[in-house]
């Protein structure tokens, strides 16, 4: 999640910048994060795609990489945003990292501590709401009201962690961070075995590295997110900040080196099949089956394969940033500039979508207030239109997130901080 800078210590990367013109007042908050509110906002835009997808192009499954018979397309529509998690609570945690050149280790500590919380309720009584339409209950859920804990979440639960952690330093977090994603997936023989989201079957703790539900009163509690794996890349994130500090020539240079040997690690890693993911690969009849087979590596929770596969090319698209073109980067950059405000208004946005094509297609309003797998049989659209719609929601978006950046980029407001 992005944070709200005031005008930075002298540092080789702020007289870098000076030296080629690009202080502009506009882009004080952020003249050395462009490249990361690109890829912030390539990761957004992506993402779009997969709640899209949730709502238009149902079938009843939770997710469709676990049906082999889904085709192809279908496949890498879901696979290629596997990148969005990760990025974001990696970069939720660079950010926080770039915080200490004008905070005390007291003041970072109080807010990451209140913008955790906050960011936990909101997944809880906003988000949530969202997902479901349904605040004050859902049939398939016995009548309880859902509060599904994804991405908001572990970004809120990280932060409050963090908030602790970072007093220990930057370097500590960091070998912290990479412990956890190194080590993680020797749990995966000892922790117990649930059946996913809705299995209330195991004590809380379960969930620290298991998807779960918990009931709880008039509440229903849906676990997607394992935290452990994310507080690892969270540290790893923080730890990783002071990179952003060099002159660009060399971080990128680090960021490519880094890049490269995680995807490199993934691809010979995932072939052994000794270590870091419980999903073997086979050979398949045909070379794209293989190879779908090969990338299907377990996000749930997030192994130590995944992780790699996913920041490994983003740490090289952020090392190449600065050569993408700027008819490119700037739409990018807006939307990685406000993206609390995407996400919260994406969510609402495309559900609303759906209610009323359900509505056109002769359903019930009311058949659409709950989660998109329980949408009514018969409901739903092919990958082409589904991409149609997403399109749409980019579109209408854009003029709110590029209000937001502006607002944010001119003003020093407190409560900026939290959005």
């Amino acid at each position: 999640m992005r944070y709200a800078y005031t005008w930075p210590p002298v540092t080789p990367a702020f007289q870098e910048a000076v030296a080629v013109g690009q202080t502009k007042d506009t882009d004080r908050r952020a003249y050395r994060l462009s490249s990361i509110d690109m890829l912030r906002g390539l990761v957004i835009v992506i993402m779009a795609i997969d709640h899209v997808r949730d709502y238009f192009n149902t079938g009843g499954e939770v997710d469709p990489m676990a049906n082999s018979q889904n085709g192809t397309a279908l496949f890498f529509t879901r696979w290629i945003t596997h990148y969005c998690a990760p990025v974001f609570v990696f970069l939720a945690g660079t950010s926080a990292g770039l915080m200490t050149t004008r905070r005390s280790r007291a003041e970072l500590a109080v807010f990451l501590l209140k913008r955790g919380v906050w960011l936990i309720l909101i997944e809880w009584f906003v988000v949530s709401t969202a997902w479901s339409f349904a605040p004050w209950g859902i049939e398939q859920l016995g009548g309880r009201t859902g509060v599904v804990m994804q991405v908001i979440w572990v970004i809120g639960a990280s932060m409050i962690v963090l908030a602790g952690a970072q007093f220990l330093g930057q370097r500590a977090c960091l070998v912290i961070g990479a412990a956890i994603l190194l080590g993680h997936n020797l749990l995966d023989s000892i922790w117990p075995v649930t059946n996913g989201i809705t299995d209330t079957a195991h004590p809380w703790w379960v969930a620290l590295h298991a998807q779960m539900g918990i009931a709880s009163g008039p509440f229903f509690f849906l676990i997607p997110y394992p935290l452990l794996p994310w507080i690892g890349v969270m540290l790893l994130g923080y730890g990783t900040a002071p990179l952003f500090q060099d002159p660009a020539a060399r971080r990128n240079a680090k960021l490519l080196a880094f890049g490269l040997t995680a995807t490199v690690s993934f691809v010979v890693q995932r072939a052994i099949g000794v270590y870091g993911e419980p999903n073997p690969w086979q050979v398949q009849d045909t070379a794209v089956g293989t190879l779908i087979d090969f990338l299907n590596v377990t996000k749930y929770p997030p192994s130590l394969l995944f992780l790699l596969m996913t920041l490994g090319p983003a740490s090289i698209l952020c090392a190449c940033a600065d050569g993408v073109p700027d008819a490119i980067t700037r739409p990018l950059t807006v939307f990685g500039r406000a993206p609390f405000a995407f996400y919260v208004a994406h969510l609402y946005l495309i559900h609303a979508l759906a209610v009323a094509f359900g509505v056109i297609r002769g359903f019930d309003a009311t058949a659409f207030f709950t989660y998109g797998f329980f949408f009514p049989p018969g409901y739903g659209i092919g990958l082409a239109g589904t991409y149609l719609v997403w399109g749409l929601v980019i579109a209408i978006l854009y003029p709110l997130c590029r209000w937001v950046a502006a607002v944010k980029s001119r003003r020093r407001d407190w409560w900026l901080s939290y959005l």
